[in-house]
């Protein structure tokens, strides 16, 4: 009971910084590898509370008049491809290279949070050229790789590469990050799921959490205590790092 308490706690805050900003999987992931299951499993696991998230935060924006199908759908088709070659590679991945692996990159992200701080977007801007969808679909073909081997940061990743390519604003770069994370999410499960790396009663208890999360997320004002998110999430992730390279 005390397991699934601190599942659906754990959800709760994943699913709330993965709508309003981005890394919540650096802690679902360690929180379940902590609980005992294997590296792979935890990455499998985690996906299906990512597709309750991702579905409750773009129902959310569409609402609210913050969402474009279209490029959606151009940004999300070379992802879901990417996300089942990694996901390919995720599963094959031993533990301990695995957790080196998610250590570092929660390093780097660490790195990302305190650079981008105080990045602030320009003035929303809702045309897109022609170039600008060309060069955004494929960068979100490895944006997918990335997605379906690790997942951890990957919100960070699509909001930079969408800062890059677009003018839009966080408000609607935040709609198309989990709309393009629910596409490709559901493919790189499949793969785990029929290679057996997914522990169900875990995994449902989390998404319940994320759905909360997402909603509460979704509905909190973009930037309003981001500041302080960004403190917690550094502190929170610098800690797990630690203890995944010591382990």
């Amino acid at each position: 009971m005390v397991k699934i308490l601190i599942i659906l706690l754990t959800g709760t805050v994943a699913g709330f910084l993965n709508t309003v900003a981005a890394g919540g999987t650096l802690i679902a992931i360690p929180i379940l590898i902590f609980l005992g299951l294997p590296s792979a499993v935890a990455n499998g696991t985690n996906r299906i509370a990512l597709i309750l998230e991702s579905i409750v935060g773009v129902t959310n924006f569409k609402r609210k008049g913050y969402f474009d199908s279209k490029f959606g759908l151009i940004l999300g088709i070379p992802a879901v491809i990417g996300s089942i070659i990694g996901a390919r590679i995720a599963i094959e991945l031993p533990d301990h290279v695995f957790n080196k692996i998610f250590a570092l990159i929660m390093i780097l992200v660490i790195g990302f949070i305190v650079w981008d701080s105080k990045r602030k977007v320009k003035e929303s801007k809702d045309i897109i050229t022609k170039k600008q969808k060309i060069i955004s679909g494929i960068l979100f073909f490895f944006v997918g790789i990335y997605g379906g081997v690790i997942q951890a940061g990957i919100g960070f990743i699509i909001i930079l590469a969408l800062t890059v390519t677009t003018d839009f604003s966080l408000t609607k770069i935040n709609s198309l990050k989990v709309f393009v994370v629910a596409m490709y999410i559901i493919p790189s499960l499949l793969v785990f799921v029929v290679n057996g790396k997914v522990e169900w009663l875990l995994g449902l208890t989390l998404a319940l959490g994320n759905g909360i999360g997402a909603y509460i997320g979704s509905n909190f004002a973009v930037n309003k205590g981001d500041k302080y998110i960004k403190v917690i999430l550094i502190i929170a992730v610098a800690i797990m790092a630690v203890k995944l390279i010591i382990s």
